[in-house]
C-alpha cells in the first residue's frame, strides 16, 4: 500500500462523510440552510453565542435534536463497519460479521433484559446499565461460540460462523420471552430491536466515540498480520504471528463495539456485511486500507439510510427494517455468487 493509494480513498471519503453531516442537518420539519448549521457550530464550538440573525429555535434544534442523531449514525455505522471488515478478515469469510455470529443478538438480549427489569420496578441508571448489560450479553455470546467451536483449536470460520448462529437462534428465543415477560409494555422492546436512533443524545457520542477511536485503531494496527494471516496459520506462524492471540483479541474488541453500538441504536444488521465486502471489491484485500476506509464508509452508509427515514420517507421507519431491506438481497446475491464460482460458502 502506498500512501497515495491511501490519500486517493481515504480523503474523498471522509470530505463526503462531512458534506453529508453538513445536509443531513438542514433536513427535517424545520428547514435551514448549510450556511445556518455551519454558522451554529462554529459559534458552538468556539464558546459563542449562535449569530442574531439566526432562529433560536433552529439553532436549538440543530445542536440539541439533529446533530447528536446525526453523528451518532456516523458513529455506530463506523463501529459495525470496522467489525464486519475484522470478523470477515479474521475467518476469511465474506459473510461473516457480528450479526451473522451472533454477537448483535446477544448485545440485544443483555439490554433488552434491562428494559424487561425496568418494567417490572427495578430502577436502573439505562444510560449506564443498557451499555454494561449490552456488553456483557455480547462477551457472554462470544464465550459460549468459542467454547462450542474450542474442538477445533485453529477456530475455523466453518466453526465459528455455525456456533454463532446456533447460539444466536437460542439467544432470538430468549428475547422472544422477554418479549412475552414485557406483556403490555413489548412495544419498547420491539421498537428496540428493531433499530433507532430516535434516542440518541451527546451521552450517546461519549459513549461512542471513545470506543470507536479505541477499536479502529486497535483494527489497525493489527491490520498488518490479518493480512498475513489470510495466508494461513501456517505461514503466519512461521513469520512470527501468534494468529489464535491475535484472532482471540480481535473478537473481544469488535464485541466491545459491537455491543455499544446496539446499545445506542438497537440491532442494526448487515452494514457490516455490505461494506467491507463492498469495499474489498474496490480498494482490494489489503486490511491497511480497507479497515480505516470501511468506519467512513459505514459511517456515510447508516447516515444517508437514516436521513432517509428521518427527514425524506413520510412515516420514521426503523432504520433496522430499512438496512435489512437492502442488505437481505445483497446477502442472498452474494451467497448464491459464491455457491455459482464453486467457492465454500462458509
Amino acid at each position: 500500500m502506498t500512501r497515495p493509494t491511501m490519500t486517493a480513498w481515504l480523503l474523498p471519503l471522509v470530505i463526503a462523510v462531512m458534506a453529508a453531516i453538513a445536509f443531513s442537518a438542514t433536513l427535517g420539519f424545520l428547514q435551514v440552510s448549510v450556511s445556518d448549521v455551519v454558522a451554529v457550530l462554529f459559534a458552538r464550538l468556539s464558546g459563542q453565542a449562535p449569530p442574531a440573525d439566526i432562529d433560536p429555535v433552529a439553532a436549538t434544534v440543530i445542536t440539541d435534536v439533529r446533530l447528536p442523531r446525526i453523528l451518532a449514525s456516523v458513529l455506530v455505522g463506523g463501529l459495525l463497519g470496522v467489525s464486519g471488515a475484522v470478523f470477515q478478515a479474521i475467518l476469511l469469510n465474506p459473510l461473516a460479521d457480528s450479526y451473522t455470529l451472533g454477537i448483535s443478538t446477544g448485545a440485544a438480549f443483555g439490554a433488552s433484559l434491562v428494559i424487561v427489569l425496568q418494567i417490572f420496578g427495578l430502577s436502573l441508571p439505562t444510560s449506564v446499565t443498557v451499555p454494561i448489560f449490552a456488553f456483557g450479553g455480547a462477551v457472554g455470546t462470544l464465550a459460549v461460540v468459542l467454547f462450542l467451536a474450542s474442538g477445533d483449536r485453529r477456530l475455523s470460520s466453518t466453526s465459528l460462523i455455525l456456533a454463532g448462529v446456533i447460539v444466536a437462534a437460542i439467544l432470538s428465543a430468549a428475547i422472544g420471552f422477554l418479549k412475552f415477560l414485557a406483556d403490555e409494555q413489548v412495544g419498547l422492546i420491539v421498537f428496540w430491536l428493531m433499530g433507532s436512533l430516535a434516542g440518541a443524545s451527546w451521552s450517546s457520542i461519549v459513549l461512542l466515540a471513545p470506543a470507536a477511536l479505541f477499536g479502529t485503531l486497535v483494527a489497525v494496527y493489527y491490520s498488518r498480520d490479518l493480512n498475513i494471516m489470510a495466508t494461513g496459520d501456517r505461514t503466519a506462524t512461521s513469520l512470527g504471528v501468534h494468529a489464535v492471540r491475535i484472532r482471540l483479541s480481535l473478537l473481544v474488541v469488535t464485541s466491545l463495539m459491537t455491543a455499544l453500538a446496539v446499545s445506542v441504536s438497537g440491532i442494526i444488521g448487515f452494514v457490516g456485511l455490505i461494506v467491507p465486502h463492498m469495499l474489498r471489491h474496490l480498494v482490494g484485500p489489503d486490511n491497511r486500507l480497507l479497515v480505516p476506509l470501511a468506519f467512513f464508509a459505514g459511517g456515510l452508509l447508516l447516515l444517508v439510510a437514516d436521513t432517509l427515514t428521518r427527514a425524506v420517507l413520510p412515516t420514521e421507519v426503523p432504520i433496522g427494517v430499512l438496512t435489512a431491506l437492502l442488505g437481505g438481497p445483497f446477502f442472498c446475491i452474494l451467497f448464491k455468487r459464491r455457491q455459482r464460482d464453486g467457492a465454500a460458502v462458509f
